[in-house]
C-alpha cells in the first residue's frame, strides 16, 4: 500500500523525535510491503522564521493533499514575544481547523514497566483510560480582544459551543467505549457555565442512544481531583477543549512520563494529524536525549486509525513493549536497574524489534 505522509517536524526536539518515528515507519514498510513518502512542511517558528507566518496556506495545502499528517511538536522561547496572531501555536490551531479535525483522541495508559516513574504511590489497579478532547471549538476558537476601559487594559476570551459540535465529539467518545469498557465519563462545569449546561443537556441524550454504554457526569474540578485519587475508574472521558488540553497533560503524567503519550486528531473521513502531547522543549532541543516513544506511538496510531494498518500498529506496539522489557530508557523515565540510551537509540532499538 502507498500513502503520502506530511511530515512536521516543528520546533525544538521536534525534528529529532520525528526522525526516529520515520526511521520505524520505513522499517514497518519494509516488513509489510508498503511505500510511505513524506512531504516536508514548515509550521510553527520555523515556518515564522522562513515564511513570516506559523502556516502558511501553501503548508496547509500540502497537508490536505496528504494522506494524513505527522507532526513532532512547535513554539518555543525564541517566538515569545510575538503578536498573539504570529505566535507558532496559531500555526497549530489554523491546521487543526483548515484539516476540520474536531475530535483529539489522548490515551492515557501506564505502561506496566514504567509503574514505579508514576508519581503515584498506588498503582497496583492500573491506568488505562483516554480523554475524548473537542478540538475546534470553545474559548481556544472564540473571539479575543483587548480594550481600553476606563483608562485600564480589559482583556475578553469567549467560549462558546453549538448541538452539534458537541454531538459529534459525544458521538465519538461513546463509539470508542465500545470498542474498550463500554463507560463514559462526561466533564463540564455545569454549575456555572452555560456552555456546560448545553453540553450535559446533549451528552444526556446521546447517552439514551447508548444504553449498552455506563454515563456519568463530573464537574472539571472533581474530575482533575480523581484522575490523582482513583484514575482506575475512568474508561473514556470527553471533554470540551480547554478542559481537555488541562486533563490530558495531567493524566499523561500518572503514567510516568509526558514523553510517552501520543495522540491522534480527526474529522471526517481517514486523514488525521498524530502527535505526540508533550511540547518542544527547547532546553533540551539538538542533545539527543528527548524521549520519542510518544511519537513513535503517534504514528503506530496513524497506521491505525488512517490507514487500517492494524496489525502494523500492533508491531510497533510490541516493539515498545519489548524494549521497555528490555530496560532500556530515555532520560525522563530512567529507574534503577535500567539502562539509559539516547534518542536516537531508542528509535534504532524499536526499529530492530520490528525488522528482526
Amino acid at each position: 500500500m502507498e500513502k503520502k505522509i506530511a511530515v512536521i517536524a516543528g520546533d525544538g526536539i521536534g525534528p529529532e523525535i520525528v526522525a526516529q518515528a520515520v526511521k520505524v515507519l520505513d522499517t514497518v514498510a519494509k516488513k509489510y510491503g508498503h511505500q510511505f513518502t513524506y512531504e516536508p512542511v514548515d509550521m510553527g517558528g520555523v515556518a515564522i522564521d522562513r515564511w513570516g507566518e506559523p502556516l502558511p496556506q501553501a503548508m496547509l495545502e500540502k497537508c490536505l493533499a496528504a494522506d494524513s499528517v505527522l507532526l513532532g511538536a512547535v513554539g518555543g522561547p525564541k517566538w515569545d514575544t510575538m503578536p498573539g496572531h504570529l505566535r507558532p501555536e496559531k500555526g497549530l490551531l489554523a491546521l487543526r481547523a483548515g484539516m476540520g479535525l474536531y475530535s483529539n483522541l489522548r490515551p492515557a495508559k501506564l505502561w506496566q514497566q514504567l509503574s514505579a516513574a508514576s508519581p503515584l504511590k498506588d498503582v497496583s489497579k492500573g491506568i488505562d483510560f483516554i480523554v475524548v478532547r473537542e478540538l475546534i471549538g470553545g474559548v481556544y476558537f472564540g473571539k479575543h480582544t483587548t480594550e481600553t476601559v476606563d483608562g485600564q487594559q480589559v482583556a475578553t476570551d469567549t467560549m462558546s459551543y453549538s448541538e452539534t459540535e458537541i454531538e459529534r465529539i459525544g458521538k465519538i467518545a461513546f463509539e470508542t467505549a465500545r470498542k474498550r469498557r463500554k463507560k463514559v465519563t462526561s466533564v463540564d462545569k455545569a454549575n456555572v457555565l452555560d456552555t456546560s449546561r448545553l453540553w450535559r443537556a446533549v451528552m444526556h441524550r446521546l447517552a439514551e442512544q447508548y444504553p449498552d454504554v455506563e454515563y456519568s457526569d463530573m464537574l472539571v474540578d472533581n474530575a482533575a481531583m480523581q484522575l490523582i485519587k482513583a484514575p482506575e475508574q475512568f474508561d473514556v472521558i470527553v471533554t470540551e477543549n480547554m478542559f481537555g488540553d488541562i486533563l490530558s497533560d495531567e493524566a499523561s503524567m500518572l503514567t510516568g512520563s509526558i514523553g510517552m503519550i501520543p495522540s491522534s486528531s480527526m474529522g471526517e473521513g481517514t486523514r488525521g494529524l498524530f502527535e505526540p502531547i508533550h511540547g518542544s522543549a527547547p532546553d533540551i532541543a539538538g542533545k539527543d536525549i528527548a524521549n520519542p516513544v510518544g511519537t513513535i506511538l503517534s504514528a503506530a496510531m496513524m497506521l491505525k486509525y488512517s490507514f487500517g494498518m492494524e496489525q502494523e500498529a500492533a508491531a510497533i506496539e510490541q516493539a515498545v513493549h519489548t524494549v521497555l522489557d528490555k530496560g532500556l530508557r530515555t532520560g525522563d523515565t530512567m529507574a534503577e536497574g535500567c539502562t539509559q540510551v539516547s534518542c536516537t537509540q531508542m528509535g534504532d532499538a524499536i526499529a530492530d524489534c520490528i525488522g528482526a
